[in-house]
């Protein structure tokens, strides 16, 4: 079973049922449930008109979906997967109201991409049998599924979760907890590095390109519109939130402070509202909004093309040293999960083996060298400590 029916609870769904699994979906609304089958079958309508999904397969794996408004349809799940907003008061609700029906075997994922799993099943009757599943967007074109083990969540559990993401097809990696545990974590990191370079004046196309140009499969500032810039202020308030109950106060970085004003004081929220870091116009391809020239741009000095290389480099470093902090954190447990992550689940670029094989390519000492400059120049963000750079070298080749 699966709640929520948008955009993250319908690709999942269709996950399972192209690996003929059947699915119930539950919503709170009819209009909120029509509305996300209706996205389901368009998307298959789309593969049978490309030729990719024949009629009677459509047919098949429309026929393994079923839908409900009611918990008490959720009794028979042997997997309950709740997809709904990132907001901690809203997925209790709906983690006490599915396990008040599960049958005692089941197990509850939540699909979270930021929030702490052990935090989140506080609100589990049965914390052994809950755990973190979290499927990356567009959930068709994604391999990776990150399977996060919260505090409580036992082997048993992590063994079905697993199982479950092979069923699917896609590629599993297990991680420990953490707030955005590893992907979303580092992939903060490379949109919030370009947003905090536009913020210091660097030319919008110029940051785009450079990281195209580096084997990023989407600019920072474009993929940002695609996840929604909203989303992005959204997750920063519940971690302030968090932070203000564990008596901590939580300071944005430069780039989260540009995505703030994009959304708060320019009222561009992203590519669902047709307006973020680009315009997208109904005809023609998107472009970038020209008020970032007015609001952030300033002339450039240099030449462009080193600036380009510098820009490069504070991009794949920044997400070097972030893999590398959850690596030393038990965030993550291997190298191997590390790499395989940093490519098929945030995108880095292939050439380079991944993220930690990155750091052993450049050379260990010539890596934390760069990092002291860049931290010099561009803050905390690429600073290594002692203990980061003695599990490096715990690592290397």
């Amino acid at each position: 079973a699966v709640i929520g029916a948008g955009t993250m609870g319908g690709g999942i769904s269709m996950n399972f049922l192209n690996a003929g699994i059947p699915v119930k979906i539950l919503e709170m609304k009819q209009e909120a449930l029509d509305k996300g089958i209706a996205i389901i079958e368009k998307n298959y309508q789309s593969q049978v008109k490309k030729g990719k999904l024949k009629e009677d397969k459509l047919a098949q794996r429309m026929g393994l979906l079923s839908t409900t408004l009611n918990y008490d349809d959720l009794k028979d799940a042997d997997l309950v997967i709740e997809a709904v907003f990132e907001n901690r008061s809203l997925k209790a609700q709906v983690t006490q109201e599915a396990e008040a029906v599960m049958n005692a075997a089941g197990v509850f994922a939540t699909n979270t991409s930021t929030l702490p799993i052990s935090g989140l099943a506080q609100a589990s009757v049965r914390p052994t049998k809950f755990v973190g599943l979290h499927f990356f967007s567009p959930v068709d074109k994604m391999r990776l599924v990150e399977i996060i083990k919260g505090a409580h969540t036992d082997d048993e559990t992590l063994a079905r979760a697993y199982d479950y993401v092979l069923a699917l097809g896609k590629t599993p990696i297990v991680v420990n907890d953490g707030r955005g545990f590893f992907t979303s974590r580092v992939f903060g990191t490379y949109v919030m590095e370009g947003a905090a370079m536009l913020g210091e004046g660097i030319p919008a196309a110029l940051i785009e390109h450079a990281a195209l140009a580096a084997g990023m499969p989407v600019g920072p500032l474009a993929v940002m519109d695609e996840t929604s810039l909203s989303l992005s202020v959204h997750v920063m308030e519940q971690t302030r939130s968090d932070f203000a109950a564990e008596g901590k106060t939580y300071v944005t970085s430069a780039g989260e402070n540009i995505v703030e004003r994009m959304v708060n004081e320019f009222k561009r929220s992203g590519r669902a509202s047709g307006a973020g870091f680009y315009d997208y116009p109904s005809s023609g391809p998107k472009r970038l909004w020209s008020g970032l020239k007015q609001h952030f741009e300033k002339p450039l000095t240099g030449e462009p093309q080193a600036l380009q290389l510098r820009i490069k480099q504070r991009l794949l470093y920044r997400q070097a040293v972030e893999t590398a902090r959850c690596l030393q954190e038990n965030v993550l447990t291997s190298a191997h999960d590390a790499n395989i992550g940093s490519i098929f689940g945030i995108g880095f670029p292939a050439w380079t083996g991944g993220a930690l094989q990155f750091v052993f390519s450049e050379g260990l000492e010539t890596f934390v060298n760069n990092c002291r400059q860049l931290a010099q120049q561009h803050g905390q963000g690429f600073e290594l400590s002692s203990e980061v750079i003695d599990c490096l070298m715990k690592h290397r080749p």
